[in-house]
């Protein structure tokens, strides 16, 4: 598919994630009412208001007029900036999603054309981007959102790992209902377009390419995020200064795995939670080893956003998966076995990207030596 015909859908995509993800922040004020909470339950309503929460335009308590926060002067001198600046952030946090989605929806959609068998995995790529791009916008919007709290300058890094880690469940679904809008689009863009080529690529480096891009992933699920090492990674020392406690946004920038594991109970469980890994693993190995079959041209950017989707949405499978291990229906509602889903998807951009290149140089040595030999 040519940039021009993938032009149309990654648009609509990426307005309907945008849209979305408004009308989601809008939907706020409605879980609020006391009708809400009797509808769904007090628990239920606000797990939900917190899931929404960080897409809505409405302040917090504490920003709004009239408010008497105890002991926050700052507020009572000059509130209409903070307001200002808290209505800023979420300007450019829609402006970011929008931005940030279209070049790879465009990307995908020009080397995996959602024709010929490609159809699913196309779909399951601009899911897995379309929860990076949310999760970078909330990233890039963080520090007007943390300035409109009156303390920009305390704990800055540590805020900005609480700002990142928020609104991810809406996220998801908002997401998935983009990508399946934009493959729709998308098909009937590549109507006309002729069969798409697919890069033959033999088995044996295809393998060896896997191996080695979720060798990448592995590190940080199962070394990094070890409660050991992970404790010393967040517990790191610094200089001092701006960088004084990197520690929470180095755990959301590096770890896939949970910080908690079920260490006191019985053998079982703690094999069901390792199988949880090691199926992660296995979703990842097997993207990586189909990806470069279905890709039009094997590329760096390519291979890196599909490892990236891959990893994401592996880490969703298995994130879910372990909220059913949790039970549910044991926290304040029937969504609390939801809360953990898309935690760590910024890890899951940087050790993804990491697991592409790795894989791309792989693949490409192993042609080099397969011609050398012939």
């Amino acid at each position: 598919m040519t940039y021009l015909r993938a032009v149309i859908p990654a648009l609509a995509g990426a307005l309907l994630l945008t849209a979305l993800l408004w009308w989601a922040g809008a939907s706020t004020a409605a879980v609020r009412l006391p009708g809400g909470a009797d509808t769904l339950g007090a628990g239920t309503a606000a797990e939900l208001e917190r899931w929404l929460a960080p897409w809505a335009y409405d302040p917090p308590d504490f920003l709004r007029p009239g408010s008497q926060t105890p002991g926050d002067t700052a507020y009572k001198v000059g509130g209409s900036r903070y307001l200002a600046l808290h209505a800023t952030a979420l300007q450019i946090r829609f402006c970011a999603v929008f931005a940030l989605f279209l070049p790879g929806a465009l990307l995908l959609l020009r080397r995996l054309p959602p024709t010929h068998g490609r159809t699913p995995a196309t779909l399951l790529a601009l899911w897995g981007w379309g929860t990076v791009a949310g999760t970078l916008a909330v990233g890039v919007s963080a520090p007007w959102l943390i300035a409109s709290g009156g303390r920009g300058s305390y704990r800055f890094l540590p805020q900005l790992a609480a700002v990142l880690a928020s609104g991810r469940q809406v996220l998801v679904v908002a997401a998935l209902v983009a990508a399946a809008v934009t493959v729709l689009v998308a098909r009937v863009a590549a109507k006309g377009a002729g069969i798409p080529p697919r890069t033959p690529v033999p088995a044996g480096p295809a393998r060896r390419a896997a191996t080695v891009g979720t060798a990448a992933v592995a590190l940080s699920l199962l070394v990094l995020s070890y409660d050991g090492i992970a404790a010393a990674i967040q517990s790191a020392p610094s200089p001092g200064g701006f960088l004084d406690e990197p520690g929470d946004l180095l755990r959301q920038w590096l770890l896939l795995g949970g910080w908690t594991a079920p260490v006191a109970g019985p053998l079982g469980e703690w094999v069901l939670y390792r199988a949880v890994d090691v199926l992660v693993l296995v979703l990842v190995w097997w993207a990586l080893r189909l990806l470069p079959g279905l890709l039009t041209r094997v590329t760096v950017p390519a291979m890196a956003a599909g490892a990236v989707s891959a990893t994401v949405l592996a880490l969703l499978a298995g994130q879910s998966l372990r909220g059913a291990l949790d039970g549910a229906g044991q926290g304040p509602g029937p969504l609390s076995a939801l809360g953990n889903l898309g935690h760590g998807v910024p890890a899951a951009l940087t050790w993804g990207v990491v697991a592409g290149i790795a894989a791309t140089v792989t693949l490409g040595t192993a042609r080099r030596k397969e011609r050398g030999t012939s």
